[in-house]
This record gives structure tokens, C-alpha cells and sequence, in this order.
């Protein structure tokens, strides 16, 4: 199982790198040590891969553009298909630890065009009503699905059949839940939400410029919105402004840096676009309520641990 203590993202995207050991087969387990990760969160991001995940320990909260789960240890879930959602830990007075089934959805289906792809797996990662399935321990019918999810990081990589082990465990974990998501799926369908991938646009261009100075037309201009349409949009999916979102990206950013380099803070503050020394160190303790140097020493010692 991979030890995962923070993520890595595609250039210029939010869209989060796989860790694939193959390309010939498109699954990971990993265990997620969340505690390590610089923050008590992790940022607004997407991937192509399904994510079923199990809380080992601790506690964390997941937010979707449609709202807000709480999964305590022993709890369950999964996220669809490039659905936008971050992270936080509930506390950090306990360790924080989450185990992590992370595949594409062809692992299931096979084929393009199987008869398995049109009749269970379509339908879910294409439904609008399903962002996001809350496991609930105290409930039996879930219950015994997260004892499959638990039972599939059973099988060792180097044992035979691994590969026939996890995709079998990983069919039966999905049957499992279009079963539970059945409902969402009769729902009458409403047409996919286009402005998610404006969003995801405008999100790109916010990192391939947050160094410079950006406005909310110029970000509108990107996903060919206005700028009431584009700070609608900012608000329905990440539940922040433009603004907010620009200012929290510079600052992650600029925490990246000081950990992992050794790039002066002055030269921290006007790579990120977040102006002098003064300006910088003081937003920046706001944000993490940490100074620069305080926060390059906590995280460049602990890496060393």
C-alpha cells in the first residue's frame, strides 16, 4: 500500500496526479497520512478515477459544490468521477488516518461500450445527483459494504492473482453501491452542469497566473462568462469569491515554497504575487497563523522526521 503525505497535481490544474504503479491496470490503494499533509486541508481539486476511501482514524469532512459530509473513523465513501471537492480533518488531537481505493472506472467496466459500462457504471459516474455516497456504519445495509472496502486491502501486491483479487473486490464493493444509489439514478435526469468546467477553466488560469495581478473580468473573459455569471459560479461550486479563491491559491502556494525551498521570503512574497516582505508575512500569518520563517521551520524540520 502507498504511504501518501500530501498530493501532487497536474501541471497548471487542480486535477490531481495518479500515482498508477501501471497504466495497464489503473488502480492504487493508499494510506493517507493526513497529519503530514502543511495544512489542515486540502485544497479545492478533481480527478478522472473513482475514490472509495474508508476512515482508518481521526475524522475528516469532505465539500462537494452541493454540500457538506462528515466521515468519522469507521465511516466510508466514495467519490465520483471529476467531481470537485477538498478536504479538512476534524482535529488533530487524535491521528488522522484514511485508506484509499483510488481506480478508473474501466477497471470495472472493461471494454468501452461493454454491456457492464451501459448498465452499472454509466449511469453513476454520469449522474448529476451523485457527487458523493456517505457510508454510515450504524445503518447494516452500508455497513456491510464497508467491511468490502475493508476487506479489499487485504490482498498483497506481490500475491498471485492480486490484480483478478482487487477488480473482483472492486465490482462487488460497486454493485453494491448502485444498489444503495439506486434511487438517485431513477431520478428524472437533469442536464450536467456545464459551469463546473468553467470553473475548473478558470481555476487553471488562476494557476498558471497567480504571480500576476488578476481581475474578475479578465478571470470571466477565460470561461467566456460575465463577471456576475463568474462570481456565481465561484460561489455555487467552491463556496468562496474570485477573489477568495485567487488569494487562498497565491497563499498555498507561497507555503509550498517556503517548505521546500530555500527562495528568500521577499523573493516567496512577489512569486506568489502577494508584494513585499511586510505585506506577505502579514497575510500570511492571517492565513496560516504562522510568520514565513516560523512556518518554513515546523515544516522543514518535520519533513526531515
Amino acid at each position: 500500500m502507498r504511504i501518501t503525505r500530501s498530493l501532487e497535481f497536474q501541471a497548471g490544474s487542480k486535477e490531481e496526479k495518479l500515482p498508477y504503479a501501471a497504466e495497464d491496470f489503473p488502480y492504487v490503494a493508499s494510506r493517507a497520512e493526513l497529519d503530514y499533509y502543511r495544512e489542515s486541508s486540502v485544497p479545492w481539486h478533481w480527478h478522472s478515477a473513482i475514490e472509495l476511501f474508508y476512515m482508518e482514524s481521526g475524522g475528516i469532512r469532505y465539500h462537494t459544490p452541493s454540500g457538506t459530509a462528515v466521515f468519522p473513523a469507521g465511516s466510508a465513501g466514495m467519490v465520483n468521477t471529476n467531481v470537485l471537492h477538498m478536504t479538512e480533518i476534524l482535529t488533530r488531537r487524535e491521528e488522522n488516518v484514511q485508506l484509499l481505493h483510488i481506480f478508473d472506472p474501466s477497471l470495472i467496466s472493461g471494454g468501452h461500450g461493454s454491456a457492464i459500462e451501459k448498465k452499472y457504471v454509466m449511469p453513476v459516474i454520469t449522474s448529476s445527483q451523485i457527487e458523493m455516497i456517505s457510508l454510515d456504519p450504524d445503518r447494516p445495509e452500508q455497513a456491510a459494504v464497508i467491511d468490502l472496502i475493508r476487506g479489499a486491502f487485504l490482498p498483497a501486491e506481490d500475491e498471485i492473482g492480486y490484480e483478478i483479487k482487487i477488480r473482483e473486490a472492486l465490482s462487488q464493493i460497486w454493485i453494491r453501491l448502485f444498489e444503495l444509489c439506486g434511487p438517485l439514478i431513477q431520478e428524472s435526469v437533469q442536464p450536467a452542469d456545464r459551469t463546473v468546467d468553467k470553473v475548473k477553466l478558470m481555476m487553471a488560469y488562476i494557476h498558471e497566473h497567480y504571480a500576476e495581478k488578476i481581475s474578475t473580468p479578465e478571470l470571466a473573459e477565460t470561461a467566456f462568462l460575465s463577471e456576475r455569471e463568474c462570481y456565481r459560479a465561484f460561489r455555487n461550486h467552491l463556496h468562496m469569491t474570485p477573489a477568495e479563491y485567487i488569494r487562498s491559491y497565491r497563499m498555498q502556494t507561497a507555503g509550498q515554497l517556503l517548505a521546500d525551498t530555500r527562495m528568500p521570503v521577499t523573493e516567496v512574497g512577489y512569486a506568489c504575487g502577494l508584494g513585499n516582505a511586510s505585506y506577505f508575512g502579514r497575510n500570511f500569518r492571517e492565513f496560516t497563523g504562522y510568520t514565513p520563517l516560523q512556518y518554513r521551520r515546523k515544516w522543514q524540520n518535520k519533513d526531515k522526521t
